[in-house]
């Protein structure tokens, strides 16, 4: 048997790098085999080391909303590039992007760049404690909000029980402040606002979760949080790091209609590029260093190679609004080619999906919620997504992801990948 590029790149990685990658999913571990090492991408395809070709459904996990290497955010990148890659100090495309930011997403009054979703969200719960003066934060099971300790903990058994770390190194002392509750369960959030009573200062959500596969929020849910935070001086933050910029010009809030007092961006708002950001009502921003006493800062915050690929990506999608319409109409599409081959070949399973997201899930059962999402079947799940590896589609390694879709499918790619799955189904269940 030959050894592929990738499983020696592997083999090496792992003697140089923890686990051989620099971020888990990417492992493989999920769906078993040997991670793909990538070479290149153009458009809807990705090319691995040993030059096949795949058309790619996680798109960088998001922010590729115009296909990979797109000419448009090419030549800002080029056109930056030749005036050095970081000052340290402020530029006017700084400027430029928070206007446009401010200008294109509802709730957003003011905003401050920093490197990565991760940031964004650590700095966004430090400001929302600083603003109310409260320590404890409320966050969802199966939200992944980065890798700040406040967001490793798991549910504790009740209302009134504390978050046990999920992961080595996060202090219990910083578990106590962190309180979980089950997704779309109003109810259960606000027994936990009761028993913790003018100590809650933020509750930090995911409007439309994929970060257990994407899971979309009930009728009636985001507007009973915007309610509750309102009548007990609660910041609401949307972590709209996936769904920015994706959803909506305006994001999931423009979409449900419902204003968070913070949010938190990343992805799409650096054309690919690493960056991050959050914003929110001027009066809890104004508590930002320097207006403020909330200290934050960075040095590569509002790196001008960032915000030029970033600008070009935000004035292309908020010049051409048709994107959306586009995007929706293949999630549509593609939901409805699954569907037709699942009842065809009478498997269980579950599709959620919005815009230019979804997630095929391995159960029958509704899945609303993190233990829900839990219950499919992930065996399957690896096998299908070796299936689909064969026949030329990259999909996310982990049944808890969600798929993200680009401008750059055309109806034969969509074609392509509905047949793939129907094809990949057949030969997971002989």
């Amino acid at each position: 048997m030959n050894i592929t590029t990738s499983q020696k790149l592997f083999e090496k990685a792992n003697q140089f790098i923890p686990g051989g990658v620099n971020s888990p999913v990417r492992a493989f571990r999920a769906v078993g085999g040997t991670p793909i090492f990538i070479k290149s991408a153009k458009g809807p395809y990705i090319f691995d080391e040993d030059d096949n070709r795949y058309i790619e459904l996680i798109n960088s996990w998001g922010p590729m909303i115009l296909g990979h290497a797109n000419e448009l955010i090419e030549k800002a990148v080029a056109d930056a590039i030749q005036h050095s890659f970081s000052f340290g100090a402020p530029t006017r495309r700084e400027v430029e992007m928070a206007e446009r930011i401010v200008g294109m997403v509802p709730s957003v009054e003011k905003v401050r760049m920093v490197n990565s979703g991760t940031e964004a969200t650590m700095s966004a719960i430090r400001v929302a404690r600083g603003f109310t003066g409260r320590d404890k934060i409320i966050k969802f099971a199966g939200c992944y909000h980065g890798h700040g300790d406040s967001f490793l903990i798991a549910a504790g058994s009740g209302a009134v029980t504390h978050g046990t770390p999920d992961s080595p190194g996060v202090p219990e002392g910083v578990a106590k402040d962190t309180l979980t509750a089950p997704f779309n369960d109003l109810e259960a959030v606000q027994k936990l606002v009761d028993a913790n009573s003018g100590q809650v200062a933020t509750i930090i959500i995911e409007p439309v979760v994929g970060n257990m596969g994407c899971v979309l929020p009930e009728p009636g849910f985001l507007e009973g949080l915007r309610s509750l935070c309102d009548k007990e001086g609660i910041i609401l933050i949307f972590d709209e790091v996936m769904t920015g910029f994706r959803l909506s010009k305006g994001g999931a809030q423009e979409r449900f209609s419902v204003m968070p007092d913070m949010t938190t961006l990343g992805k799409i708002i650096g054309g690919g590029m690493p960056v991050g950001a959050y914003g929110g009502r001027e009066d809890i921003m104004n508590y930002v260093s320097p207006a403020g006493p909330v200290y934050q800062a960075g040095t590569l915050s509002g790196n001008p190679i960032a915000m030029a690929a970033g600008l070009a990506m935000l004035d292309y999608l908020n010049d051409h609004q048709e994107v959306y319409l586009n995007l929706d109409q293949a999630g549509v599409k593609l939901a409805q080619g699954f569907r037709s081959s699942m009842e065809k070949l009478g498997l269980k399973y579950t599709i959620n999906q919005i815009g230019s997201m979804y997630t095929l899930f391995f159960t029958e059962e509704p899945v609303k919620d993190f233990p829900a999402a839990r219950s499919c079947n992930m065996e399957l799940y690896g096998r299908y997504f070796h299936a689909m590896l064969e026949r030329g589609v990259y999909l996310g390694a982990s049944q808890y992801e969600s798929m993200f879709l680009s401008t750059a499918l055309e109806e034969s790619h969509l074609d392509h990948i509905i047949q793939a799955n129907e094809d990949s189904l057949r030969a997971i269940m002989e």
